[in-house]
C-alpha cells in the first residue's frame, strides 16, 4: 500500500429492493408508515452506523463479478426479512401535535425504494495493511458507503452496503441510518445476510438460525403516536461543527489480559465500603482505557472527566422483544475528576462505571420516554471543547462479529467507518481470540493518541500480535 495515494475505486452502484408484496386484489399495497419512537428520534441527528468485516479472499477461483452478484443476491434476500430498511424517511407537517407553533412528524415510509449496493476495488490494499498496524490507515474509511451522511438526510437510502475487493481479501461493510435502528439491529441484519450467503438459501423465508426480526415499532402504552417535533423543518435540529483531525488505533486484548484487569479491579475494591457488586470484564477494560486517556490528554487533576456508556434496553425494559428492529438504547454516565480517576486506581475507575450501569432504572427510562416529546433532546457528537475530557463508548463485545462467515471463511478483522469519529470515541468489539478476548477502536486527537500508544501501563495489557 502506498499510504495516502491509495484510492478505492467504485466499480458499480445498484439499488437492491425487497421482493414486492401484493395486496388482496393483486396490486401493490399502500406503503406502510412506521412512526419513529423517542429513542429513534433522539438518534436522528448523528452519522450513520458504519461497521464492516475483513474477509479472506475466496479460493474458488471464480470471477469477482460472480462473487459480488452472489453477495448482492443474498443481501436482497436479507432485505426481504428487514423490508422497512428498504424504505425512506419522510417529513410531514404536523396536523395536531399539541405543541404551539409549527411542528413536523418524521416517519419511516416502507415503500420498497431500496437499499444501495456498491461494488468497489482497492487492488493495492492488502489484508496486512489493515490488520498489522496499530494505527488504522485512512483508507479504511473509504471502504464504507454514505460517508458523511446524517440521519436527517432523508433523501438518502436508510441502508447501504459496500463490497470492496482488496489485493488478497474482501471487505464487506454496511451503513445504517441511526435514526431507524441501533447496533443490535445492525448486526442482526448483517448476521442474517451472512447466513443466507453462507447457506446458499434461495428462500429468504426459509429456516435460518438467525431469528426473524420483530418489525413493529415499540411505544409506551401511554404514548401519543405519531410524535410531533416542535420545529418548522428537520434541518433545524442539525449541527455540523468543525472538528479537529483525529486518528484511530485498534487494540486487541487477550482473554488472559482481560481476566487480569478484572481480577485487579475487583481485588482493589474488595472489602471497601463502596464495593456492592462484582466489576465486569468490560468495565475493567474500559476503566483501564479511561485512566490511560486521562493521562494521555494531560488533564489537570481538578478537571472533570465524563464517561458516556450506551446501554442496551432489550432485556432491561419489559415488553421490548429481543429481536426488535429499532433503537433501544439508553445512556449511563460516570463523572469524576481526572486526578482521582488516575490516582485512585483501576478498581475505583471501574467501580464508577459499574455504578453508572447499576443505576439503570426501568421506571426512570420509561419516564424519560414519556416526557421526551414535550422537551425533545437529540444526541449530538460533543463539540470540540466539551469533548476534550469526555469518552463515549458504543457497540458491544456481545455482537458476534466474527461469526459472519459469508461462505468462504470467518472474518479476519472488524473495523468501523468515519461515522461519529471524533475525539474520545471508543468502539468495543468481541476479540478474534475467542471467548473472553476483546478489542477497542480508540479515536483521539493525534498527539493524544501518540501518548496513549507510548503509555507503558496501558500497552502492557494490549496483545502483542495485532491480529490476536
Amino acid at each position: 500500500m502506498k499510504g495516502a495515494t491509495v484510492e478505492v475505486q467504485i466499480v458499480s452502484r445498484r439499488v437492491i429492493r425487497p421482493e414486492p408484496a401484493t395486496s388482496p386484489d393483486g396490486g401493490p399495497p399502500e406503503p406502510e408508515i412506521m412512526h419513529l419512537t423517542p429513542w429513534d428520534l433522539r438518534m436522528i441527528a448523528v452519522d450513520y452506523i458504519q461497521k464492516g468485516v475483513l474477509l479472506p479472499k475466496p479460493q474458488t477461483g471464480g470471477e469477482a463479478a460472480h462473487l459480488v452478484d452472489s453477495l448482492a443476491s443474498s443481501f436482497a434476500r436479507a432485505l426481504d426479512r428487514f423490508y422497512p430498511l428498504a424504505g425512506r424517511l419522510t417529513v410531514a407537517e404536523a396536523t395536531d401535535g399539541g405543541v404551539p407553533g409549527p411542528g413536523i412528524v418524521v416517519s419511516l415510509c416502507c415503500n420498497g425504494e431500496g437499499a444501495e449496493f456498491v461494488h468497489a476495488v482497492a487492488p493495492e490494499v492488502t489484508v496486512g495493511d489493515i490488520t498489522a498496524p496499530v494505527y488504522i490507515p485512512s483508507v479504511v474509511w473509504s471502504l464504507f458507503p454514505l460517508n458523511g451522511a446524517l440521519g436527517t438526510d432523508v433523501s438518502l437510502p436508510v441502508l447501504a452496503a459496500q463490497v470492496t475487493e482488496l489485493a488478497d481479501g474482501v471487505f464487506v461493510a454496511m451503513s445504517l441510518n441511526h435514526g431507524v435502528a441501533d447496533g443490535t439491529t445492525f448486526w442482526h441484519f448483517f448476521s442474517t445476510w451472512s447466513e443466507i450467503s453462507r447457506s446458499g438459501s434461495s428462500d429468504a423465508g426459509g429456516e435460518l438460525s438467525t431469528p426473524p426480526p420483530v418489525l413493529e415499532r415499540w411505544f409506551l402504552e401511554t404514548s401519543s403516536v405519531p410524535i410531533t417535533l416542535p420545529f418548522g423543518k428537520l434541518e433545524d435540529i442539525v449541527r455540523r461543527p468543525e472538528y479537529p483531525p483525529v486518528q484511530e488505533c485498534f487494540f486487541n486484548f487477550s482473554a488472559e489480559s482481560v481476566r487480569k484487569l478484572k481480577a485487579r479491579a475487583n481485588a482493589e475494591m474488595a472489602g471497601t465500603a463502596t464495593a456492592t457488586s462484582t466489576i465486569s470484564s468490560l468495565q475493567s477494560l474500559l476503566a483501564h482505557t479511561w485512566r490511560a486517556v486521562c493521562r494521555a490528554r494531560e488533564l489537570a487533576p481538578e478537571r472533570e472527566t465524563t464517561y458516556f456508556l450506551l446501554v442496551g434496553c432489550r432485556g432491561r425494559v419489559k415488553g421490548i422483544p429481543r429481536d426488535y428492529v429499532g433503537n433501544s438504547v439508553a445512556s449511563a454516565v460516570a463523572r469524576w475528576t481526572a486526578g482521582e480517576v488516575v490516582e485512585k486506581g483501576l478498581g475505583w475507575a471501574a467501580w464508577l462505571l459499574n455504578r453508572a450501569v447499576a443505576s439503570f432504572d426501568e421506571a426512570t427510562v420509561r419516564d424519560n420516554l414519556a416526557s421526551w416529546p414535550q422537551d425533545p433532546k437529540f444526541l449530538y457528537v460533543k463539540p470540540p471543547g466539551e469533548a476534550a475530557a469526555a469518552i463515549m463508548t458504543g457497540s458491544s463485545p456481545r455482537f458476534d462479529v466474527y461469526g459472519n462467515d459469508f461462505g468462504w471463511g470467518r472474518p479476519v478483522a472488524v473495523r468501523s467507518g468515519a461515522g461519529n469519529k471524533t475525539d474520545g470515541k471508543v468502539t468495543v468489539y468481541a476479540g478474534r481470540g475467542g471467548a473472553g478476548s476483546m478489542a477497542l477502536e480508540v479515536c483521539l486527537e493525534p498527539e493524544v493518541l501518540a501518548r496513549l500508544v507510548a503509555d507503558e501501563e496501558f500497552m502492557e495489557a494490549v496483545s502483542a500480535a495485532a491480529t490476536a
